[in-house]
């Protein structure tokens, strides 16, 4: 295994969080909170950039993963996750309540998998993982947008 393997294997399974044995998924997201705390008080466009930047080593590492695995989408892949979980905390009030509202909807989300999450992760490779996690962290955007527009947030 190269140096560029073991790299794209820690991230894509988010130092470890994939490893969990029972809702991986679930692991990862909370995995993600750490980095949210550090860059969330620099505001949204530093939140904004790194779920870009989330994303783009997202599909490359997944992608690596996922070929040397043999299969389509690893369960231990969970770089997918934090990326999709960013793109609904852009949405979050710089709360406690929005951080945790914002996992929740996320991952109810990325369970339901509604158009057009199903469709994305029918891509080949890092492409299919990443980008129906970011089709899940739109929509819990939109629902914690509408959230907000009501004051309930």
């Amino acid at each position: 295994m190269t140096v560029s393997d073991r790299l794209a294997h820690a991230l894509a399974l988010w130092f470890g969080c994939g490893l969990v044995p029972y809702a991986p998924g679930t692991a990862g997201t909370l995995g993600a909170i750490p980095l949210y705390l550090l860059v969330r008080p620099h505001g949204l466009g530093v939140v904004l950039a790194t779920a870009v930047l989330l994303t783009a080593v997202g599909i490359w590492a997944a992608g690596r993963v996922a070929a040397h695995s043999g299969t389509h989408d690893p369960q231990i892949v969970v770089i997918d996750e934090v990326a999709g979980v960013f793109v609904t905390w852009l949405a979050a009030p710089a709360s406690a309540a929005g951080l945790v509202t914002g996992v929740v909807l996320f991952r109810i989300f990325d369970v339901c998998k509604p158009w057009p999450a199903r469709r994305a992760e029918r891509l080949a490779g890092g492409w299919g993982i990443v980008l129906d996690d970011l089709a899940a962290g739109a929509w819990g955007a939109a629902l914690l947008l509408g959230a907000r527009a009501l004051g309930w947030l």
